[in-house]
Formats: structure tokens, C-alpha cells, sequence
């Protein structure tokens, strides 16, 4: 597929993703002093069953544009320390592994009855500062260079 049908695609998938991190942390979080302890936790429960049926999807397309637009900074990769492209890129990638593995863990503990809220809450708050900072490296790396 070309690289900028790809390149919008990933684009999509991680507005998506970086907009349901961002309603979930920013949001919902502030609706606890609003709703009542039923109201939010069905709010919440809702929203996570959704979201199990959703993201998926979501985050199948974003790490799959995502190592197809890597393949084509190859180069670069071959040579980490090479550039600042070069370095911010696989900072960049290091982090959306990180993510990746804090999605495995939630799975994880969803699935065996071992994710509560504070844990939900302190995936939440990690993975929100992981693509924050994501999207900055993804736009530094064609502006920040030493």
C-alpha cells in the first residue's frame, strides 16, 4: 500500500486511540465528584465493555500501519544512534511498545479478575503519558535535529 495511505490510516487509528486515553483520563476521571458510585461505575463499566469490542480494531491498525511505516525508516533503524531522526524514532517506537505491553497487562488482568480500579486507573494515567509524549516525537522528528 503507499506510504501516505498508510501513513493516514495509522494517523486515524491513533487519533482514535489517543482520544479514547485522553476521555478516559481526562474526562470520565473528572466525573467522579459529579455522578454517584453507581452512576459511575456503570458509566465506567460501559465504557470498558465497549471498548474491549472497539479498541482491538483500533489498536490492530495502529501497530500494524505502524510497522509498516517503520519497514520504511529501515535505514535509520539500522542505525539507531545515527541521527536525531534516527534517535527519536526508536524512542518513539520504545514507547509504543510500551504501550502495547501495558494493553497486554490490562488484558491480562481483565481477564482473570485482577483488574481493578486502581490499577485500571494507573494503566490509564501511564499509557496517556506515553502517547503524549508519542505524539510529540512523532512530530519532532521532522522538525528537532542536532
Amino acid at each position: 500500500m503507499h506510504y501516505n495511505w498508510v501513513l493516514v490510516l495509522h494517523l486515524f487509528a491513533a487519533i482514535a486511540f489517543v482520544g479514547t486515553v485522553f476521555v478516559e483520563v481526562v474526562l470520565i476521571e473528572g466525573l467522579h465528584k459529579q455522578l454517584s458510585k453507581p452512576q459511575m461505575t456503570m458509566l465506567e463499566s460501559a465504557l470498558a465493555n465497549r471498548s474491549v469490542r472497539v479498541m482491538p480494531w483500533v489498536i490492530g491498525l495502529l501497530f500494524g500501519t505502524g510497522l509498516t511505516l517503520a519497514w520504511s525508516y529501515r535505514d535509520a533503524l539500522a542505525q539507531p544512534l545515527a541521527s536525531s531522526f534516527s534517535i527519536l524514532l526508536v524512542c518513539k517506537i520504545t514507547l509504543a511498545l510500551s504501550v502495547l505491553t501495558h494493553i497486554a497487562t490490562a488484558m491480562w488482568w481483565r481477564l482473570h479478575g485482577r483488574l481493578n480500579g486502581q490499577r485500571s486507573r494507573r494503566l490509564h494515567y501511564n499509557v496517556f503519558a506515553h502517547v503524549v509524549v508519542i505524539v510529540f516525537l512523532a512530530k519532532a522528528m521532522f522538525f528537532v535535529s542536532w
